[in-house]
């Protein structure tokens, strides 16, 4: 059983950055990883990836945004989000892929002015 829990989240203007940290409570060196999200009335969608070989896969839609990345030595995911928009408002969910999937509780993210 492994248990994820994501923090950074918070209220940010269109335009600013944050980063996200997912936390895991064992090792996720082997595991491919990523980040999802979901805003208010919208089925979640898959954020970034990555696999346990560093390969990185992006939405079209935070493509040059978004940097996802891994500390495998510390078990932890990390999302750098650039040029934040306010379609980006959403809860971001940390995922690992494992013998099933497990998921985080989930960060608010909200961009506004």
């Amino acid at each position: 059983q492994v248990q994820l829990v994501e923090s950074g989240g918070g209220l940010v203007q269109p335009g600013g950055s944050l980063r996200l940290s997912c936390a895991a409570s064992g090792s996720i060196s082997s595991y491919l990883m990523g980040w999802h999200r979901q805003a208010p009335g919208k089925p979640r969608e898959g954020v970034a990836l990555i696999n346990s070989g560093g390969t990185r896969n992006y939405a079209d839609s935070v493509k040059g945004r978004f940097t996802i990345s891994r500390d495998n030595a510390k078990n932890m995911m990390y999302l750098q989000m650039y040029s934040l928009k306010p379609e980006d408002t959403a809860v971001y969910y940390c995922n690992l892929q494992g013998s099933r999937g497990y998921w985080g509780q989930g960060t608010q993210v909200t961009v506004s002015s």
